[in-house]
């Protein structure tokens, strides 16, 4: 696909059409990966996007559990006075 440089002020820029907009969720931010003769565009997702949702569903089916006893359990906190 070939995309036209286009002037952007005092500098110079690409423009995405809608199509690959969509296609590839691009939304406000993107990621720039410099490889020897390669630039790679990336769209910048949000660190933990979804995260909250999915422990929901966790905690909804039973499955946050801890896997291993807490460390505190057995301990005297008295010594520490």
């Amino acid at each position: 696909m070939d995309i036209a440089i286009i002037p952007i002020g005092n500098s110079k820029g690409i423009r995405l059409n809608k199509t690959l907009l969509e296609k590839y969720n691009i939304t406000d931010i993107v990621e720039l990966i410099l490889e020897k003769e390669y630039i790679i565009i990336k769209p910048k997702t949000a660190a933990r996007a979804g995260w909250e949702k999915s422990f929901r569903k966790m905690h909804e089916n039973g499955d946050d559990k801890l896997l291993m006893p807490d460390v505190f359990d057995d301990e005297n906190f008295e010594e520490w006075s």
